[in-house]
C-alpha cells in the first residue's frame, strides 16, 4: 500500500474547478516533485493532503487513513472532530512559502513548542530533540536567536526543523524557496536534499527544476487541475511525452 493514495480528487472555489479528478500514489521513501504553471492546482492538491483544504469529491489516504474525514455507516464521508484531524495532521510536516515562525520565540522554542503542546512531550526532551534538529539543518549556533535575527534561508531551515520535530511520515513543501533571495535558495535546497537522502517521503511543489531533476524519484506535471504527465526525471526532462510538459520546459529554458 502506498503511503499516500489520492483517488479522483475534486476541489472547487465557487464556479472554478481547481482539481478535476486527480489520482496519485506516493510510495514510502519517494520524492515526488509537482511542476506546472501558476493556477495548475499544485498547491491546492498539497493543501488537500493534510486537510488544510477540504475536498469536494474523491478521497486521500495518508498511511491508510483519511485526514479530516471518516466513513459513515452508509459509506459516505463526514468531517471528523478537529482534535482527531489535528492528531493525524501532526504526522504530516508542511513547509510553506512563508516561514510562519512565531516572532516572539527563539529558534529553539519554535521547534520545541509543538511536541510539548500537541504531543505532550516533556520540555527537556523536546529541547534536546530541537537542538539535534538545529544541528541537522546547520543552525546549532542559532538556537537562541529570534526570527528577526535570522536570514530568510535560516528561517526556512528552522521551519523545516520545526516540521521534523513531530517525527512526520510525510513532508510537504509548498514552494519552500520562492520567498527567498536567490543567494539563499541553495542552503534550503541542500537541507531538502539531505532529507531525501535519508529516505524521507516528500511531495514538493517547486519551480526549482534542477532540484527536481537531481533529487526527485518522479516528476508530476499538472495543468488545468489535472495530472498530464508522471515520469522519472530522466524521462521527463529529456523526452517529455505530453505537449504541455514540452511547452513548460521550453519556456523554463530547460532543454527536453
Amino acid at each position: 500500500m502506498a503511503l499516500v493514495e489520492i483517488r479522483g480528487v475534486h476541489k472547487r472555489y465557487a464556479a472554478l474547478e481547481v482539481l478535476r479528478g486527480v489520482s496519485l500514489d506516493v510510495e514510502a521513501g519517494q520524492v515526488v516533485c509537482l511542476l506546472g504553471a501558476s493556477g495548475s492546482g499544485k498547491t491546492t492538491l498539497l493543501r488537500c493532503i493534510n486537510h488544510l483544504e477540504a475536498v469536494d469529491g474523491g478521497t486521500i489516504l495518508v498511511d491508510g487513513q483519511m485526514v479530516g474525514y471518516r466513513r459513515t455507516r452508509t459509506g459516505g464521508l463526514q468531517e471528523e472532530p478537529d482534535r482527531v484531524t489535528a492528531a493525524k495532521r501532526a504526522r504530516i510536516g508542511m513547509v510553506f512559502q512563508r516561514f510562519n515562525l512565531f516572532p516572539h520565540l527563539t529558534a529553539l522554542e519554535n521547534i520545541s513548542e509543538a511536541p510539548v503542546q500537541v504531543r505532550g512531550d516533556k520540555p527537556a526532551a523536546a529541547k534536546t530533540r530541537a537542538l539535534e534538529l538545529l544541528a541537522i539543518v546547520g543552525l546549532a549556533e542559532k538556537a537562541d536567536h529570534y526570527p528577526h535575527q535570522l536570514s530568510g534561508g535560516q528561517q526556512q531551515r528552522v521551519a523545516i526543523a520545526r516540521a521534523l520535530a513531530m517525527d512526520p511520515k510525510l513532508m510537504l513543501f509548498d514552494e519552500a524557496t520562492s520567498a527567498l533571495d536567490p543567494e539563499l535558495v541553495g542552503e534550503v535546497l541542500d537541507t531538502m536534499r539531505s532529507l531525501a537522502g535519508k529516505g524521507m517521503t516528500m511531495i514538493v511543489v517547486t519551480h526549482e527544476l534542477a532540484f527536481a531533476r537531481d533529487v526527485a524519484d518522479r516528476v508530476v506535471m499538472m495543468d488545468g487541475g489535472l495530472i498530464v504527465e508522471d515520469a522519472a526525471p530522466e524521462q521527463f526532462f529529456n523526452a517529455p511525452a505530453h505537449a504541455r510538459s514540452q511547452v513548460f520546459l521550453s519556456r523554463a529554458q530547460v532543454t527536453p
